[in-house]
């Protein structure tokens, strides 16, 4: 399933292996990255497929443990593929609302 509920994903989040990667049918997809060139990542994705993406294009995943948090404003890592992929964990587990500080946001 998922790469970071992987009981391995939280020794490769210490070592900041996890990232989120744009995609253009799912927005982004997490990742693990394999080889860093500076200017260019290697990523390696759940199936089986690597890609070499360019080091701004990649995003920082936050630890296993905030995983559907309620309240996005506790993520160690606030950037967009972290509160997408927040929402859309929630929402796929009728968890429909949510919190980012103050803001309340209610998605069906």
């Amino acid at each position: 399933r998922s790469l970071a509920l992987n009981a391995i994903s939280q020794a490769e989040w210490a070592e900041k292996k996890l990232v989120w990667v744009p995609h253009t049918e799912h927005g982004f997809v997490e990742g693990r990255k394999v080889e860093d060139n500076g200017d260019e990542i290697t990523v390696l994705f759940a199936d089986g497929s690597t890609a070499c993406i360019s080091a701004d294009d990649v995003q920082k995943m936050n630890p296993p443990k905030f995983e559907k948090v309620e309240d996005m404003a506790d993520l160690s890592v606030l950037n967009e593929a972290s509160v997408l992929h927040n929402l859309r964990d929630r929402f796929h587990s009728d968890l429909i609302y949510t919190y980012s500080g103050l803001l309340f946001v209610v998605h069906k």
